[in-house]
């Protein structure tokens, strides 16, 4: 059976920043605890559709459609094992939303949306242009009888806290974003 599972972060920059955030698989290992030890083992990079005029240009990779990748990662600290993730973008939108899907790893199933809106808000006393991301997840657990009691007892808790954690770090690493250039409009 497959189960949802949603979570917002509210951040106080452009939209633009927040997407090339994201959309760097170099940030992914970055946002998973460092006891996972979670790196990149195999890339094959596709391009991202054309790029929109006047967009800033940031540093690092745009992973766009059609690009696969594998990850690995500790599952419990200290683990002598690692457990390999094979994911594909199957979806890329600038600065709208980008949707994964698992071929191999640790779910039945696995198809992770980040949707992006522009929202201001209040900040500080001041109205802020920022950018609401919601990750929306649906996913199956494998063993059958036994991954739907896990479902339903462990996973959103876990869940939340994994979430918790990433924005957590991405509120951390934001700032640390810088625009390389910024094409002018011909």
């Amino acid at each position: 059976m497959r189960h949802h599972f949603q979570a917002e972060q509210w951040l106080p920059y452009p939209i633009e920043h927040v997407f090339a955030f994201f959309s760097n698989p170099e940030n992914l290992p970055r946002l998973m605890p460092a006891w996972q030890k979670a790196r990149i083992e195999e890339a094959a990079f596709a391009p991202p559709p054309p790029r929109p005029a006047g967009l800033p240009i940031f540093p690092g990779i745009v992973a766009g459609a059609g690009t696969r990748m594998t990850i690995s990662f500790r599952p419990i600290p200290f683990s002598p094992i690692r457990v390999p993730w094979d994911a594909e973008i199957t979806e890329f939108t600038w600065n709208e939303h980008f949707c994964d899907v698992q071929h191999r790893g640790p779910f039945k199933f696995w198809r992770h949306c980040h949707r992006l809106t522009p929202e201001p808000r209040a900040n500080t006393g001041r109205e802020v242009q920022g950018t609401l991301i919601r990750d929306e997840v649906e996913y199956e657990l494998p063993l059958g009888p036994l991954g739907e009691l896990a479902a339903k007892l462990f996973a959103p808790a876990q869940f939340k806290s994994i979430f918790d954690f990433r924005h957590k770090r991405t509120a951390e690493l934001m700032p640390l974003l810088r625009v390389r250039e910024t094409p002018r409009a011909r």
